[in-house]
């Protein structure tokens, strides 16, 4: 595509004859002049539409929210999916539709991508989030074999609004009243695109850069700082000496619970992923640097008791409860185990060894190791979801067995084997990075798209380029990061400034949109603070540093720093930031201390510490 279209403007919701509409072509994009001659004020919206011919399968990014398809058909969590000719009520009731407008705050960068079919030249179409009408809107459908890209001020969401579960919401229209002479000023840009799907990354990377200098970082403490208040957090409110634990959530408000917390405190723990091991290496990482025993001694307590027990099949289980023990994963497949909370687990096992170099802790890794190279595909795929006894490969869909690839590159020195099998398992799952559709990584959204995907092969690829592999793993890495970057908040989000996140401005620039389907953020782009930078240094380009220490910094808010800071207790810190629409109103903060939470900041104050960044 040589030369992006000229858009065209649509009133909606009034009539059009009393709009006077002029677009301009400028250096940086394009300049809408709207100005309403009518006789009486009208609630209305404008609508910039730009669109591609020759659309005959076409691939859609709006960055944190549409990922080509977006839902595979027969996911078992329904959010919003694509589907040619999908227009009728049944269909749209079951989030299944060929035109979607979402509202701006959903994105991760107020823009929408299209490719019209493989192979072909695609366009983008950005908008500010926010203008003198409000909230933006993006969008997207096929019509007549053509691919649509829209920018609507203000927003509306069709043909239904999603709030996180199976239950539609009434699709939303935002208006701005328009009185009689009003002239008002919007802007787009339209970005020409290549063949190659990954050429988003240069638009975001030029639209990050636009964008940041009007959202200052404001971390409320240091690094330091965070990483002692993270550390006591896990110690006072998730760790458990009987039986040896990290809670997974902890509740704000204790006078109501008790501090027992058994009515709201969820009693168990996973073994990696949103809790467990990852974790309790943070806490052995803090105590060792800091000179914490006790912390040490708690870690310990909790690695020990993770690999006391290990499932039938050889590999770790999936989650602890109080009441019952260890069982399988959050997974709809009976006793099935998830590659990505075994192989997370198994991976910082492994770096803990190296900490702690405790015997049983190698014994348990080379277990699920073993386990997992005995099961490989002959293609080199891992498997995604495992049974716990039989150890049969229930699932080989998505790329979650990516996530085993880090634990075997860093045990390769154990075993030849282990290298082997991660280098066939890079080859198999390069794919899925080079269709810029990485899925699965979670255990809670099926086959989702998220952002923990990006995470799990950008760890991957860099351990796999650390060994030595050269140019091929380090061009996968590269492309997992930026993959992963897709889902993280380039400017700030406008909040009520009575909701929590408006009284307290918060800056989402450097927080991460959790998935497609889960649709608040979160921290978990921490886990990979040390590959993020090593990926500057090793590249030379510190575009991937910056990223890695914005996170860092947004997340260096909302830690609570007393014992009554934002309604929590000292060392505490959500999973949930809702800046969007979708499970909570916008604005709101998810009162509950996570285990992963603290864990992943104190990682990511350490990694940074240890590298020199902070």
């Amino acid at each position: 595509m040589n030369q992006a279209p000229s858009p065209s403007a649509t009133i909606l919701d009034a009539a059009p004859e009393h709009f006077a509409v002029r677009i301009t072509a400028e250096s940086d994009g394009h300049r809408i002049a709207v100005r309403y001659e009518g006789p009486h004020e009208v609630s209305a919206a404008v609508r910039i539409t730009v669109r591609i011919d020759a659309a005959t399968d076409p691939w859609w990014l709006i960055p944190g929210v549409f990922y080509g398809e977006n839902r595979p058909a027969a996911n078992d969590r329904l959010y919003p999916r694509f589907e040619a000719g999908a227009r009728s009520a049944a269909q749209h009731d079951a989030f299944v539709s060929d035109e979607w407008h979402f509202r701006s705050d959903r994105a991760a960068t107020p823009v929408v991508f299209a490719w019209p079919a493989p192979g072909a030249s695609g366009l983008a179409l950005s908008a500010d989030p926010t203008t003198a009408l409000g909230l933006t809107g993006l969008g997207f459908a096929l019509r007549d074999g053509r691919a649509e890209l829209s920018a609507t001020f203000p927003a509306r969401e069709f043909p239904v609004t999603y709030y996180g579960d199976a239950q539609p919401r009434p699709a939303e229209a935002l208006r701005h009243v328009f009185r009689p002479g009003d002239e008002i000023m919007l802007g787009v840009r339209i970005h020409t695109l290549g063949p190659d799907r990954h050429d988003y990354a240069r638009v975001l990377r030029a639209l990050h850069a636009g964008s940041a200098p009007a959202a200052p970082l404001r971390p409320w403490v240091d690094v330091p700082t965070a990483a002692e208040l993270a550390a006591e957090g896990l110690l006072r409110w998730h760790y458990d000496p009987d039986p040896g634990v990290l809670l997974e959530t902890v509740g704000f408000d204790r006078e109501v619970s008790g501090r027992d917390g058994a009515p709201v405190d969820r009693q168990a723990m996973h073994v990696g992923w949103v809790s467990g091991i990852p974790w309790a290496y943070a806490m052995l990482r803090h105590a060792d640097r800091t000179d914490a025993a006790t912390l040490r001694d708690a870690a310990v307590d909790v690695i020990d008791f993770c690999t006391r027990e290990l499932s039938p099949s050889g590999t770790f289980w999936g989650v602890w409860y109080r009441g019952s023990g260890w069982t399988q994963s959050w997974t709809t497949q009976r006793r099935g185990l998830h590659s990505r909370t075994l192989g997370e687990a198994t991976q910082f096992l492994v770096r803990a060894v190296a900490v702690a170099g405790y015997g049983r802790w190698r014994e348990a890794a080379r277990s699920n190791l073993d386990a997992v190279v005995a099961r490989q595909r002959a293609d080199g795929n891992l498997g995604s979801i495992h049974h716990a006894e039989t150890g049969e490969v229930l699932s080989w869909d998505g790329s979650a067995g990516l996530a085993w690839v880090g634990a075997l590159v860093e045990a390769a020195d154990w075993d030849p084997r282990y290298r082997q099998a991660a280098e066939r398992a890079g080859r198999y799952y390069a794919r899925f990075v080079l269709d810029e559709y990485l899925h699965g990584a979670p255990e809670d959204v099926d086959l989702a798209v998220t952002s923990e995907d990006g995470y799990v092969a950008f760890m991957a690829y860099m351990a796999l380029f650390r060994a030595g592999g050269g140019g091929e793993w380090l061009d996968l890495a590269r492309r997992s990061a930026d993959f992963a970057l897709t889902f993280r908040y380039t400017y700030d989000v406008d909040f009520a400034p009575s909701s929590m996140l408006g009284v307290y401005d918060f800056g989402t620039r450097g927080a991460d949109q959790a998935s497609a389907s889960n649709q608040h953020l979160h921290a978990y782009g921490l886990v990979c603070t040390r590959e993020m930078l090593e990926l500057a240094q090793v590249t030379g380009d510190p575009h991937y540093r910056e990223r890695a220490l914005e996170t860092l910094a947004c997340f260096r808010q909302f830690v609570a720093r007393f014992d009554g800071d934002f309604n929590a207790y000292r060392g505490m810190v959500t999973e949930r930031y809702y800046q969007t629409s979708c499970f909570q109103p916008k604005g709101m903060l998810l009162t509950l201390s996570h285990a992963w939470s603290a864990g992943v900041l104190l990682l990511g104050c350490e990694d940074a510490l240890a590298t020199g960044a902070a």
